[in-house]
This record gives C-alpha cells, sequence and structure tokens, in this order.
C-alpha cells in the first residue's frame, strides 16, 4: 500500500536551472524567489499528504486568544521525513537540493529538518528574526527553502517579507522569535535602512530561499483560507559543530544534530546528503 502510494507521487529528481544571475543575486541580496519550482499537478499531489500529515500531528487545541505571540504566528510540525515515506520523497528531493547547493556555490548539501508552517485563518505576523540563532552551524552556508502549498494572493495572507542585504553582517541577536525580537530587530532594520522586500504573490509551488541570517518576518493572515507552507533547511556538506550559545542551540543540537560533540562534522544520520 505504501510503495503504491510512493510510486503515485511525481518524481521530483530533475533540476530547476539556476542561473549565474541568480547565485550573485542571492549572494547580494540574502534571498531569491523562483518561481514554479513545482507543477499544478505535482504540488497538488504533494499538498494532500503534506496536509494531511499536520492534521494528523497538530496537537495545538488552544485558540489563538489563548496563545503567545509564537503560538499564534503558525503551527508549526517539524521532521516530518521521519514519519511519512511520502513526505520524505518531497523533503529529499534533489530539484529543491540542487538548487540550494548552487545558491551556497558548494558541491553538496545536508538537511538540517523540514517544517511545515501553517498560519491559520486570523493568526498572528510572525516577529522579525534570524533563523540561524537557533542554530549550532559553524558555517553562513545554509538556506531555507518556504514553498506554499496554496496561492497566496497577496501579501496579507502571511506572506514572508526580507530585510534585503541583512545578512551580510551575521548573527546580530540571540534573541529567538518573540516580541522582543520584533522590537530589536525592528530599530536594527530601521537603523541600517535595509530595503523591505516581499512578493506580491505566490502560487503554490512557487519557492522563496533564504539564509540563515537573513532578517525576516510576516504578517499575520488577514484571509479566510489557512496559509499551508512547507519549508526544509540545508546547510553545506562539510560544516562542523559550533558550542552552543544558548539553550535554544542546546536544544537544536539534541534534537536536529544527534547530539553530536562541537567541533565534530554536522553528518549524523539526521542529517543525510542530498545529492
Amino acid at each position: 500500500m505504501m510503495e503504491a502510494a510512493l510510486n503515485a507521487l511525481p518524481n521530483l529528481d530533475d533540476r530547476y536551472e539556476i542561473h549565474d544571475e541568480h547565485v550573485q543575486e542571492f549572494k547580494r541580496n540574502g534571498h531569491i524567489q523562483t518561481l514554479n519550482v513545482l507543477n499544478a499537478g505535482e504540488v497538488a499531489a504533494y499538498r494532500r499528504v503534506i496536509s494531511n500529515a499536520v492534521n494528523q500531528r497538530n496537537e495545538e487545541k488552544r485558540s489563538l486568544s489563548e496563545r503567545d505571540t509564537y503560538g499564534k504566528a503558525f503551527l508549526q510540525i517539524m521532521n516530518l521525513w521521519r514519519v511519512e515515506d511520502t513526505i520524505k520523497k518531497f523533503v529529499f528531493a534533489k530539484r529543491f537540493a540542487h538548487m540550494a547547493a548552487t545558491l551556497l556555490e558548494v558541491k553538496n548539501v545536508r538537511l538540517y529538518h523540514d517544517q511545515a508552517l501553517f498560519k491559520e485563518p486570523g493568526g498572528g505576523p510572525t516577529p522579525w528574526h534570524q533563523d540561524q540563532n537557533y542554530w549550532p552551524l559553524a558555517t553562513n552556508k545554509t538556506i531555507t527553502m518556504w514553498m506554499p502549498l496554496v496561492d497566496i494572493p497577496n501579501p496579507e495572507m502571511g506572506m514572508l517579507t526580507f530585510a534585503s542585504g541583512s545578512h551580510h553582517n551575521g548573527a546580530v541577536s540571540d534573541l529567538v522569535i518573540s516580541d522582543e525580537s520584533e522590537d530589536a530587530f525592528e530599530q536594527y532594520v530601521r537603523q541600517h535602512r535595509f530595503p523591505l522586500v516581499r512578493p506580491a504573490a505566490l502560487k503554490a509551488g512557487d519557492a522563496t530561499w533564504h539564509t540563515g541570517f537573513t532578517i525576516h518576518n510576516a504578517p499575520g493572515n488577514h484571509s479566510d483560507q489557512m496559509r499551508e507552507v512547507m519549508t526544509i533547511i540545508y546547510y553545506a556538506d562539510g560544516t562542523r559543530i559550533s558550542p552552543p550559545q544558548h539553550q535554544f542551540q542546546e536544544n537544536d543540537l539534541k534534537t536536529w544534530l544527534n547530539n553530536k560533540a562541537p567541533g565534530s562534522l554536522a553528518d549524523s544520520h539526521l542529517n543525510p546528503l542530498l545529492l
């Protein structure tokens, strides 16, 4: 039964061409938009299995009014590749991995983890933050693919927004996603006059890509539809583990890097090579 379900899903191991101008744009701005990474049939097939998995595994029972800022921002289900072979086929797609490696200008990438980020109708904003503040990885060769599984016709459905060029200074704060990070990064973004860039609209199967140090946020979802997004985080093969700087990095070391020793290669069984 499972083999039949896997075989019915589209194969995603062909290449989506990334050209040098895309690489240079990504290097300069810390983010890029790529259209039609999946066609309509491909995204519809994988949306079914990802949405079903999120619905089955979502344990959030509180109303939006009962949650803190982080809880209002999205429903977050992580590492679905480990529990659903159908989703593993999506997460391990060579099409995506090749795009990630090309944008990072490396030969191969490893998986950090995947996460479904579903922002409910009426869901709150995602505060300004840097993803890599959570990651004990000694590299700036990190990248996240953010792919909507439904059309996002306007920014007010929760479109990702980037402070363009903000990745060049590396880590600028230890603050994780919170009201405090929103205030601190807002001041930082204004002080440095980073251009704010976000797509006017995205179709299901389009994708944005951003580095781990690119400061970004998203408005709340002001539509009556769930904003369904799947993300995959990659880093360059050969990356070493850095000593955790705070509790959140200690948690990530245990959860996503199999608690390997700082200084060792980030190459646990949880972090497979993808090309």
